[in-house]
C-alpha cells in the first residue's frame, strides 16, 4: 500500500515474450508501481504484451529505432522515474539511458560479468556449468556491462537441460526483475562493478544457423552437454548418417564407460527401445531420443566434421 505523500514508481517497461509476461503480472499488482508504457520489439509477434496494455489501459508503443529524437521526445512526456529492459532487442544510448531520473535497468540471464551476451543458457550447458546466473543492472552503452543491482546463481545437475533450465528461467527473471525494481522505491540501490567482480570478463555470441551440427570428435561428456544445450525448444543437436539427416534431442552420458579406440563415430549397438551406443573421442555416449527418416544398422558411422 502507497503511504501517504508516497508517489508511485513510474516505469517505461520495454519487452517481449515469456520472460516479460511473468515479470509483468508481478508488477501490475504492486500499487507502488505505475507502468506508464510498455514499448515492444519492432517485429514481435507478442500479442499477450498488446493484451495487457489494453486490459490495464497501458500505453503500447513500438517503434524501430528507439534512440531517435522523434521517440525520445514521446517518451519524455511520461516523465518515468525508472526505464525497464526485459527481452527487449535493441542498444539503448546515452540520451535514452539517462532520461529517467533512476535512469535504466535490464535483467539478463547470465551471471555477470561473464556471459555476457546471447543465448547464454545455451552456452552455460555446452561449457558443462555447475550453475546459470540471473543478473539485474544498470543499462550504459556497452552490452550487458553496467554495474550490478541484484545477482542469484541457480544450480545445474546432469537432469538439466535447455528446456528445464529455460522454464526455471521465466520465474526466477521476473522475481529478481520484480526485486530490484521493488529497491528503487526506497531511492537508489547500492550496487557493485563488474570489474570488482572480476577482471576478466567474457562475451557469449548469439548462437546461428550450422551451430546445430554435432562434431562427433569430442568426449562423451562433451557431446552430452551438447546435445542437452540445444534440445527442444531450441533446435537440436543434428548429425548425419547414411546421408540422411538426424536430429538428437537427448543423449545419456554413461558414467565410467571405457576408453578404448575405435572409429569415431560408428554405431556400436542398438537396443530393442531404439536407443543405440555411437563411438566417441573417449569412449561412447547413447543416443535415446532423436528423429531419422531413414535405416541404419550396427556398423554404421556417422559423417565427421
Amino acid at each position: 500500500m502507497i503511504k501517504k505523500n508516497q508517489k508511485p514508481l513510474k516505469i517505461g517497461y520495454f519487452a517481449d515474450g515469456i520472460w516479460s509476461h511473468e515479470a509483468f503480472k508481478k508488477l501490475i499488482i504492486d500499487d507502488e508501481i505505475s507502468m506508464q508504457f510498455i514499448c515492444v520489439r519492432f517485429n514481435t509477434k507478442d500479442e499477450i504484451l498488446l493484451n495487457f496494455a489494453k486490459k490495464y489501459n497501458i500505453d503500447y508503443l513500438k517503434y524501430e529505432n528507439i534512440n531517435a529524437k522523434e521517440f525520445i521526445e514521446k517518451v519524455k512526456k511520461y516523465n518515468c522515474d525508472l526505464f525497464v529492459s526485459m527481452s527487449f532487442n535493441q542498444i539503448f544510448k546515452n540520451e535514452i539511458i539517462n532520461l529517467p531520473r533512476l535512469k535504466t535497468i535490464n535483467c539478463h540471464a547470465g551471471k555477470l560479468p561473464f556471459y555476457r551476451g546471447r543465448n547464454i543458457l545455451n552456452w552455460a550447458l555446452i561449457n558443462d556449468e555447475k550453475e546459470f546466473g540471473i543478473t539485474v543492472h544498470y543499462v550504459d552503452e556497452g552490452i550487458d556491462t553496467g554495474d550490478i543491482i541484484l545477482q542469484n546463481s541457480y544450480c545445474i545437475s546432469d537432469e538439466d537441460n535447455y528446456k528445464t533450465l529455460l522454464e526455471r528461467a521465466y520465474t526466477d527473471c521476473s522475481d529478481i526483475l520484480y526485486s530490484a525494481i521493488s529497491l528503487f522505491k526506497k531511492g537508489i540501490p547500492t550496487s557493485t562493478k563488474q570489474k570488482d567482480i572480476n577482471e576478466v570478463e567474457f562475451y557469449c555470441s548469439q548462437r546461428k544457423e550450422g551451430d546445430e551440427i554435432l562434431d562427433w570428435n569430442q568426449t562423451s561428456r562433451e557431446i552430452f552437454n551438447f546435445v542437452r544445450a540445444i534440445c527442444y525448444p531450441a533446435p537440436m543437436a543434428r548429425a548425419f548418417l547414411n546421408g540422411i539427416e538426424m536430429k538428437i534431442n537427448r543423449a545419456e552420458f554413461i558414467e565410467n564407460a571405457p576408453n578404448y579406440k575405435c572409429v569415431i563415430g560408428v554405431i556400436l549397438n542398438k537396443e530393442k527401445d531404439g536407443s543405440f551406443l555411437v563411438k566417441t573421442k573417449d569412449s561412447f555416449i547413447r543416443i535415446i531420443n532423436f528423429e531419422y527418416n531413414g535405416k541404419f544398422k550396427v556398423g554404421d558411422r556417422f559423417e565427421i566434421k
